[in-house]
This record gives structure tokens, C-alpha cells and sequence, in this order.
């Protein structure tokens, strides 16, 4: 390897690096790769929602914590909701691969005999 060719591959692993280090800085949420500029924005949005609020002079300080002390035991109502639907849907696929499993098993008994 040349010398030439060990400054293009340093440059290009610190170019790796510049990217990925830009890409996550002040990251400090879930970024997806499947969506990143949407996780990043959601992030942003989540982080900045109240000072927004506040400087566009959206709505009252007063009718938004009363908006938020009415609605937040309906939200965690609705978050256990679904966290139950989840574990449901968990338990669910569990079963049904048993059952595929089984389904199996008893093609392979039929298709001996």
C-alpha cells in the first residue's frame, strides 16, 4: 500500500466518522433507521413542544395545564391499554406458532402413512 492510498483510506474512514457523528449529535431519543429525518423531527418536536407553545403564543399557560391535568389520566389509561394489546398480541403469535407447529407435525404423521 502507497502512501497515497493509506491518506485516501484515513480520509475516508474520518469522512465515515464525520457523517456518523453528525448524523447522531444531539440524539438523545430513538432514531430509526428505517425513517431517521422522521424520528429526528418527532424527537425535536417532543423535546421543543412547550417552549413552542409558549413562544407562538398558541394557547394560555392556564388552559394548557388544565388540558394536560384532564387528559393525562385518559393517556395513561390508554397507554396500559396498550401495553395489555401488546402482551395480547405476544401471547397470541406465541400460540399460533405452537399451533403451526403442531399443524406440522401432523401433515408430516399424514403424509407418512
Amino acid at each position: 500500500m502507497t502512501a497515497l492510498e493509506a491518506f485516501l483510506v484515513i480520509i475516508i474512514i474520518a469522512l465515515i466518522a464525520f457523517v456518523i457523528y453528525y448524523y447522531f449529535r444531539g440524539s438523545s431519543g430513538q432514531v430509526s433507521f428505517t425513517k431517521p429525518m422522521e424520528s429526528r423531527v418527532d424527537e425535536y418536536l417532543d423535546r421543543r413542544f412547550e417552549m413552542m407553545i409558549d413562544e407562538w403564543s398558541l394557547i394560555p399557560r392556564a388552559r394548557l395545564l388544565s388540558f394536560k391535568t384532564a387528559k393525562d389520566p385518559v393517556l395513561a389509561g390508554n397507554e396500559e391499554k396498550v401495553a395489555a394489546l401488546k402482551d395480547f398480541r405476544d401471547q397470541m403469535d406465541e400460540n399460533l406458532g405452537k399451533l403451526e407447529d403442531r399443524l406440522d407435525a401432523l401433515e408430516k404423521q399424514l403424509g407418512k402413512k
